[in-house]
């Protein structure tokens, strides 16, 4: 909030119900939101120096994550006292993959010096490579049970439907222009649809987000600069014809 008055995003954004889990030296802080598009559960992780980092989860891939808990949990049971010698070179004892839309899910529970712990990192959009940027967090392995239950008990309050747009979204489209690329891909996170425009050249990338809100103001202003580029062509080559003499 800045000079006392809640943002446009504030504003469209209503917090239906929230939970507080500590485990371990960790808080974290399960909410459910809702927005013009649907709802969903933001999650976000505190640490013992304060630092913060948070996912978001559509209601459908909560109750996905949800019955993943339950079989991470069981196999956390069944492992025996932690024993180096037999701990992957990437400390992973168990891995799952969740998709929806354009968001790829990772759940990996590890083992290091500080124990064993449930990672869950997202990756957000189709114009990302494998290996890019992801929000994540990591939950003890023995507070998985805890997590679980608290995300059950929002799931049998508010349901497992997301809301929002339930239409098939267009397929992605490329251009190229002399020695670029540029690439439309439509996607829908938990604000609502997006269109994002990358430009790609060898070792470059850079990209915009709009949202489908202002798609049609973006093609308002792409037919008007179209339309004045023709006036100042068409002038341009009228300017260069010579004027008949008249008879």
């Amino acid at each position: 909030m800045r000079g006392g008055y809640p943002s446009r995003q504030q504003q469209q954004e209503q917090e239906l119900a929230t939970k507080m889990l500590q485990i371990q030296s960790k808080r974290f802080y399960l909410d459910v939101k809702q927005n013009r598009r649907g709802r969903f559960i933001k999650v976000a992780e505190v640490g013992a120096d304060g630092r913060r980092s948070q996912i978001f989860l559509a209601l459908s891939v909560a109750e996905q994550f949800r019955g993943h808990l339950s079989a991470f949990s069981d196999y956390y049971a069944s492992l025996g006292p932690p024993n180096p010698d037999t701990v992957p070179d990437d400390g992973k004892l168990k891995s799952e993959v969740m998709v929806k839309d354009n968001r790829r899910y990772y759940l990996d529970l590890k083992e290091n010096t500080r124990g064993r712990f449930l990672r869950v990192s997202v990756q957000v959009s189709q114009t990302i490579p494998r290996g890019g940027p992801r929000s994540q967090i990591a939950i003890p392995a023995q507070g998985m049970i805890e997590f679980r239950d608290a995300l059950t008990d929002l799931l049998e309050e508010f349901g497992t439907e997301d809301g929002g747009y339930k239409g098939e979204l267009p397929e992605g489209r490329h251009m190229r222009v002399e020695n670029k690329n540029f690439y439309f891909d439509i996607g829908q996170n938990n604000r609502g649809i997006y269109m994002r425009v990358s430009e790609v050249k060898t070792n470059f990338r850079t990209a915009i987000t709009i949202p489908e809100k202002s798609w049609s103001r973006f093609r308002d202003v792409f037919a008007e600069y179209c339309d004045k580029m023709k006036e100042i062509s068409d002038k341009t080559t009228n300017s260069g014809q010579e004027t008949p003499e008249p008879k």
